[in-house]
């Protein structure tokens, strides 16, 4: 029976830095749907969102008067309302203005953005932004824990914005963060 490769044969980690990020979301604005593809993955990185909760979001879930999203977590994590930026709310009033579905991100035909045709737009904005390796939507879940917790945020604050039950699923992202030995020798 034929067995898949070990992620390490892959690819060299399995997050991408904030550079690699934006590299993704400038090659994305150049596709067809340039608008809906950067704001997808600009919200998934933002977020730490998996591939079914950015595909499952909706209008209903935002709120452009306050600045906030209401996300539902798959796997059983724990709801939460997230802060959005400015940029963030400028791409999503400019794909609202467009709507015709309860659903943010749609497809052509006007169905909900599908989980296989995002991890299809990721690689191909991948190649397109000629990083080294392959990439996939949850890298940019595991990108989110990995700058997060670069900047010094707490095991537990991240814990809870990305929604994890167990506290070991987030302390992966601190064993990474090389900025955790930033100022040993001084």
């Amino acid at each position: 029976m034929p067995s898949r490769r070990p992620n390490a044969e892959l690819r060299p980690r399995e997050h991408l830095t904030e550079r690699e990020v934006e590299s993704l979301i400038t090659a994305a604005k150049a596709n067809r749907w340039g608008q809906r593809d950067a704001t997808m993955i600009l919200m998934a990185f933002r977020h730490g969102l998996r591939a079914s909760e950015l595909c499952s979001l909706q209008w209903s879930d935002v709120e452009f008067e306050t600045g906030n999203l209401h996300l539902r977590r798959a796997k059983g994590g724990a709801t939460a309302t997230h802060p959005l930026l400015g940029d963030e709310l400028r791409s999503l009033r400019a794909l609202k203005r467009e709507a015709k579905s309860p659903f943010i991100f749609v497809s052509e035909r006007g169905a909900p953005f599908s989980v296989s045709g995002l991890a299809k737009l990721i690689e191909r904005a991948g190649i397109e932004a000629k990083l080294p390796f392959k990439v996939h939507p949850h890298m940019l879940r595991h990108s989110t824990g990995y700058a997060l917790a670069n900047k010094g945020t707490d095991t537990r604050t991240l814990q809870a914005y990305l929604g994890h039950r167990s506290i070991q699923s987030t302390v992966r992202y601190t064993e990474l963060a090389p900025g955790r030995f930033k100022n040993l020798w001084r």
